[in-house]
């Protein structure tokens, strides 16, 4: 028992869960636990917007599988994580953001910077606490490290008023936490795996969809092992790009409105869907009664809540994925040994068909101009698959997720189920704290990066030397694309650019860039797409920012239209595949 202020308990907590890097801003509320800070080991990034120091921990906790954190004053230094708290939420990111809060005596009275931060995120995190008696700081931190990376991870907010910072209190560190009705089940049920192996020996046309718990239970070793074993195709979502290597000859890729025809033509058409830490969500699904009718479904996930939510589950399994994966395995291996496998020989040769036949691909400009898609497939060939790659949200996005190749689990950063603008660089920053060695590209649409391009001066005052290719078609690109295709080209307020007249660019981004701190560099030349990503790849003691100026028309393709059954995927405009010829 050591005597010390709150605010000095508060980070000797953060300190006994072994977190080594917070990204945040001080203010007045939570301005105590700032001065104990200076003597810690604890390494903090001052970040230029609360919104950036969620990212960045979002960013730190996707790449590296351990909590992120962040830290934020009250009222609108905490409202400002909002946004961080609800993405994590949704793509269940394990993470911790401490929020000051005023005295105690003033909680309630509308003080200057207060705001409920607990009922207000409440909907959207895992868990959160108020901490008003400094003595419990301790097992507050505890149990909020604990909750935030066990189970389905998530966030988790902890509030902690002014008042308890201040105070003197007892510092103890919880060697065992109670948390009552918090128990998350790993372990599968052995009957549920049987009658999963039952299903698929019996099945003819079997699909592994395999969704973003993969990535979060590190299960990327046991999936390639049963993929392997079953010789099952496999699709992965946006959220679990990497957990099965993309060059492996069953991938058939990512399913979904913007998936390969291979994936959706795989859901579409099989008679069991082995669906492995994933959620059935709209922009897989499409419209949900047209779904895979004619599938049974094995639904093996962490989160109980989400088993039979969107689409019934003939097995439900409960249950971390790399343990009802390895269980599986063993089942299977059990029943071969006994001589019983799966035909699916058919099946695969049939999927092996379209995906020859409808490859992803694009067509270069007419004009001569620089396809998007030309950028993020040689970025990806020349960076490679040890690199990591954060996106925001829109076509580049999607171009990212499918022209770079993706070999390993936790190289693919993105805001998958919020759909958050603004989310690439502060992300890479993160993922390039948490992993100093590994090369980090933020793949960014102009849109996005004008949302929090500001945290470049804290990559470049902290030595955090990313790398950010913005994918620039002067527009908000896939609202363009959707005004394009459903609302007749009428560009309502998609133009970044020509509404201001005349042929400057605002702004003109390699000056910013080397307005922040950073090298800037420009490419509008499919002939220099190469030695402009190769230069900024010889670039890594200061961030380097490439504005690659891209035809402004290309568009994202394969495409379901929103709310459309997945029979109708387009894989150019106006083009549908035809698998009537095809014999399954």
């Amino acid at each position: 028992m050591t005597e010390m202020t709150g605010a000095q308990s508060l980070i000797a907590s953060l300190e006994a869960t072994g977190a080594e890097h917070v990204f945040g801003i001080p203010g007045g509320a939570i301005l105590p636990a700032y001065d104990p800070l200076m003597d810690s080991s604890i390494r903090h990034i001052l970040v230029r917007h609360e919104q950036g120091a969620g990212h960045a921990a979002q960013g730190y906790a996707a790449a590296t599988g351990r909590v992120g954190v962040c830290m934020a004053t009250s009222g609108p230094g905490a409202t400002n994580l909002v946004t961080p708290l609800a993405d994590a939420h949704m793509d269940s990111v394990p993470m911790v953001a401490v929020t000051g809060q005023v005295g105690a005596a003033a909680i309630g009275t509308d003080a200057f910077q207060e705001a409920d931060i607990r009922g207000i995120t409440m909907p959207i995190t895992k868990h959160n606490f108020l901490v008003t008696d400094p003595a419990e700081i301790p097992r507050t931190v505890a149990e909020a490290f604990h909750i935030a990376s066990t189970g389905r991870p998530g966030p988790v907010l902890v509030d902690v008023s002014k008042s308890a910072l201040t105070a003197m209190t007892s510092y103890a560190w919880p060697h065992e936490l109670h948390l009552p009705g918090y128990h998350p089940v790993t372990r599968p049920h052995s009957k549920q795996i049987r009658e999963a192996a039952r299903l698929v020996l019996e099945s003819r046309r079997p699909v592994l969809y395999v969704g973003g718990g993969v990535i979060r239970s590190g299960a990327s070793a046991e999936l390639a092992r049963l993929a392997e074993l079953t010789g099952i195709p496999v699709v992965t979502t946006l959220m679990a790009r990497g957990a099965f290597p993309d060059s492996h000859p069953q991938h058939l890729g990512m399913p979904g409105m913007h998936g390969t025809v291979a994936a959706v033509a795989g859901l579409q058409k099989s008679d069991l869907i082995i669906s492995l830490g994933a959620r059935f969500d709209d922009r897989v699904t499409g419209n949900l009664e047209s779904f895979a009718p004619g599938a049974l479904v094995i639904h093996a996930d962490i989160d109980p809540a989400e088993i039979g939510k969107n689409r019934h589950a003939d097995v439900p399994i409960v249950g971390d994925a790399r343990e009802v994966i390895s269980d599986l395995v063993v089942a299977l291996q059990a029943e071969a040994e006994a001589g019983r496998s799966g035909d699916y020989e058919a099946w695969v040769a049939f999927l092996a068909g379209v995906k020859q036949k409808y490859p992803l691909g694009y067509d270069a400009p007419s004009d001569g101009s620089l396809a998007p898609q030309l950028v993020t497939q040689r970025l990806g060939a020349i960076a490679g698959p040890d690199a990591v790659y954060c996106a925001g949200v829109g076509q580049h996005q999607m171009w990212a997720a499918h022209f770079v190749g993706y070999e390993k689990p936790n190289t693919w950063i993105n805001s998958g189920g919020l759909g958050t603008m603004g989310f690439a660089v502060p992300a890479a920053m993160g993922a390039k704290v948490g992993r100093p060695d590994a090369t980090v590209w933020a793949i960014d649409g102009d849109g996005c990066f004008q949302m929090t391009n500001q945290e470049l001066a804290t990559c470049a005052i902290n030595d955090i030397p990313i790398k950010v290719a913005i994918i620039n078609n002067e527009s908000l690109g896939m609202v363009r694309q959707w005004q394009t295709l459903f609302y007749s080209e009428r560009y309502s307020n998609t133009d970044l650019q020509r509404a201001a007249g005349g042929p400057v660019r605002i702004p003109d981004f390699p000056k910013l860039a080397e307005a922040y701190g950073c090298v800037g560099l420009s490419c509008d030349s499919p002939d220099e797409v190469d030695a402009t990503i190769e230069k900024a790849m010889e670039i890594n003691d200061v961030p380097v920012v490439v504005d690659f100026r891209v035809h402004r028309d290309a568009m994202v393709w394969p495409m379901v239209a929103a709310g459309s059954s997945n029979d109708d995927i387009k894989y150019a405009r106006d083009l549908a595949p035809d698998f009537e010829e095809d014999d399954l």
